[in-house]
């Protein structure tokens, strides 16, 4: 028998800090991420220009110069694939920061107190302002090696307050 003058009673659970809920990812996943970035956007963009360039060589050693129609297939090929490819990452960086790759690995980019990173963000600081930096000599392989330190970033994530976290 319940007693109807006892106190309400409610389960609560308990409350997770959102930094503990967030496990950086590991180097070599971040690392993974970079590489097949970089060969979804050649796979979509640099290989149907290789192609032309091979089919177009091919075709004038036979005698058949085609190589404008060639090359204009594949320019076409080329740019829909390069469309596609940011109509994708802004996608998926706009809706989770995550990049094609960091998607499919399963990671993604926060701001370093948790909260989602911006499309601005993202873009601007950890991509743009970080482009123009390389200009300077030696700065892309240093800017990585910030990595090793204990917060696993890399340079451009302390420019953007950003980390990099598992999804």
């Amino acid at each position: 028998m319940t007693n109807p003058y006892a106190p309400p009673r409610a389960a609560v659970l308990d409350i997770v800090d959102s930094q503990d809920a967030n496990v950086a990812a590991d180097r070599g996943t971040r690392l993974g991420a970079s590489i097949l970035d970089g060969i979804i956007l050649a796979g979509m963009v640099s290989v149907p220009l290789l192609l032309a360039s091979i089919l177009a060589g091919v075709g004038r050693q036979s005698g058949k110069d085609n190589t404008g129609a060639i090359l204009a297939v594949f320019s076409v090929v080329a740019s829909s694939g390069f469309i596609v490819w940011c109509w994708l990452t802004i996608k998926y960086v706009k809706d989770n920061g995550q990049s094609i790759a960091k998607k499919l690995l399963g990671i993604k980019v926060v701001r370093a107190d948790g909260s989602p990173a911006g499309l601005g963000r993202i873009f601007w600081l950890r991509n743009f302002v970080n482009g123009l930096l390389g200009v300077i000599p030696l700065y892309g392989f240093i800017e990585v090696l910030f990595i090793f330190g204990e917060s696993r970033q890399c340079l451009h994530d302390k420019l953007a307050d950003t980390i990099v976290i598992k999804a």
